[in-house]
């Protein structure tokens, strides 16, 4: 089962027929309801907290696969889109398109974007390598920034893109090592510890 699984998700569980839908449905809850709750994890670190946000998002790509990964993070979308507090940013007051609309929108349409990259690259096997791992995070992370940047940079308050730069990139570079790291660490971890559970 291991050796012909395509990503992790395939190693656990139905494969086929009805009892792969149901396991599908349930890892499309799961996901949201870990990207929910992840969004809202700051881990203190200079110069700004470190948020999981990115690193779930990146995960459910790798863990999931492409299409699984991008149902997930679409649902995500669509409940917070609904108004419920589920961005790290959002709040009871600010939620919805509201939210969605201002500074964050384009990092958050990268979120899509770099879901199904990682899905892909897992499904390809990078993240069995450390090196091939953390070689998808910076294409995933590229993703989420390219079209953040961009659209920060159309606020009314955006002085110059330099300080959208500022403002949007660089304090976040020495969390994204560490959760490059980790990521790249984990899944080659996970699927080698699934092959001895399976023999």
């Amino acid at each position: 089962m291991t050796a012909s699984a395509r990503v992790l998700t395939d190693v656990f569980g139905a494969n086929q027929g009805t009892a792969l839908r149901l396991k599908q449905v349930a890892l499309v809850v799961l996901g949201i309801a870990a990207l929910a709750v992840a969004a809202k994890i700051k881990v203190p670190m200079w110069p700004v907290p470190v948020t999981m946000g990115t690193f779930a998002v990146l995960s459910i790509g790798a863990a999931y696969g492409a299409r699984l990964g991008l149902a997930t993070i679409l649902g995500y979308m669509l409940i917070g889109t609904l108004g419920f507090d589920v961005f790290a940013g959002s709040s009871a007051e600010k939620n919805g398109l509201t939210y969605m609309m201002g500074g964050t929108g384009g990092y958050l349409m990268g979120y899509v974007l770099a879901t199904i990259a990682l899905g892909y690259f897992a499904e390809k096997g990078w993240d069995r390598s450390a090196l091939k791992m953390a070689a998808a995070m910076i294409v995933g992370n590229a993703l989420i920034y390219i079209p953040g940047l961009a659209w920060l940079n159309t606020m009314p308050y955006a002085e110059s893109f330099a300080w959208t730069v500022e403002k949007g990139l660089t304090p976040f570079l020495i969390g994204d090592a560490l959760k490059l790291a980790l990521a790249a660490v984990l899944f080659p971890a996970l699927w080698k510890a699934s092959a001895k559970l399976r023999g």
